[in-house]
């Protein structure tokens, strides 16, 4: 066998697959590109930032005072490694206010601009970050004028963004995946707070600072979400979101309604006031089971006789106000508020008297909502 043989038949033994040859001299499909069929498509969230805890800033790490929505949604965002793993993510300032401050205008301009990006294709969820003194009231407001069944999440903190062990970054992280799982629709607008997963109609604030200051007493979680893995346990039951007949579309002012604090010898004279000031709605946040002495009773029964609606809630952290026990509402022409705290019913008694309607059909509305 010659030179050239033996050079021919070596090469052919240790010849190298042409595709692999391939792949060495080009390189591989990026994982970008049209060839990557692996390629991994992520949904695209908007979070629409409100100001808030979330967005405080104290001077020390260490101190309990601080100052509200001094932070925008960029440098918010820029504080949560991997958030953009998660999805696509654009992110538009609401407003930059203390919750304490937000306003039923800064509501209604959330709840349009929501219903604007999810009537979109390319929106698959939304996320707001919001503090957490009035949370649950502008998560059930949502929950009653969201138009999709879309994922709508809200997440706020506990501590200041500059605060040692600031719980907003992780809460902020979990909400973009809740918001980003299509196991998140059609469950009604979402509360994220430190891994646990609330419906709108069930959350309420329990604690004035701890962390796990949300609690769903009467219904419990809708989920929970450990470093942006979700586990579902249920849909909450009432009207809420697409099903709802609420519509804020054309709306730019809702009507007043008062809430008013029951307790031993209350003076009537707050209801009566409260009527002459204009109010359209007053919520009696009653003790026990919504009641109130007997001089605040007729006051409220007088109120309900000029056409104020008149709703019995409760003071009381959980339970809920039975129609007809203490109190003979069919008589009195009042609303039991059923299941909803007295901030939760006030948003549902705005939005029923947008338009006119019986006692008897707004009651029905406190049983569906």
């Amino acid at each position: 066998m010659d030179a050239v043989e033996r050079i021919y038949r070596m090469k052919q033994k240790h010849r190298i697959p042409f595709l692999f040859l391939t792949l060495i001299l080009f390189g591989s499909p990026h994982p970008s590109s049209p060839q990557a069929n692996t390629a991994k498509k992520l949904p695209n969230i908007v979070i629409l930032a409100t100001g808030g805890t979330i967005a405080g800033a104290a001077a020390t790490g260490t101190q309990a005072s601080y100052t509200s929505g001094a932070v925008t949604i960029d440098a918010m965002l820029a504080a949560v490694p991997g958030i953009r793993d998660l999805a696509n993510i654009k992110g538009e300032q609401i407003s930059n206010v203390g919750s304490q401050d937000i306003t039923l205008d800064i509501m209604l301009t959330l709840a349009k601009r929501i219903n604007t990006l999810l009537a979109q294709n390319d929106i698959d969820g939304i996320v707001v970050t919001h503090g957490t003194d009035t949370m649950e009231e502008t998560a059930f407001f949502l929950n009653l004028v969201v138009k999709s069944e879309k994922p709508v999440v809200l997440v706020g903190s506990m501590r200041p963004s500059t605060a040692v062990s600031a719980d907003g970054p992780l809460n902020l992280y979990d909400g973009v995946a809740v918001a980003a799982d299509p196991n998140a629709r059609a469950r009604g607008v979402l509360v994220v707070m430190n891994d646990w997963i609330h419906g709108a109609h069930s959350l309420t604030k329990t604690s004035t600072t701890a962390v796990q200051t949300f609690m769903s007493p009467l219904r419990g979680l809708v989920g929970v979400s450990s470093y942006g893995k979700n586990d579902f346990y249920n849909t909450p039951q009432w009207k809420n979101t697409y099903k709802s007949e609420f519509d804020v579309s054309n709306v730019t002012q809702l009507p007043r309604v008062d809430i008013l604090f029951g307790y031993a010898d209350m003076s009537p004279d707050l209801i009566d006031a409260s009527v002459s000031d204009g109010a359209k709605g007053i919520v009696i946040a009653g003790v026990g089971n919504g009641n109130m002495n007997k001089a605040s009773l007729e006051a409220a029964g007088r109120a309900a006789k000029k056409g104020v609606v008149v709703v019995r809630s409760s003071r009381v952290v959980t339970g809920s106000v039975g129609r007809n026990v203490e109190v003979n509402d069919d008589e009195m022409n009042f609303v039991a508020s059923d299941e909803l705290n007295p901030q939760k019913a006030r948003i549902l008694l705005m939005l029923a008297l947008l338009k006119p309607r019986t006692t008897a059909e707004i009651q029905t509305l406190f049983y569906s909502y």
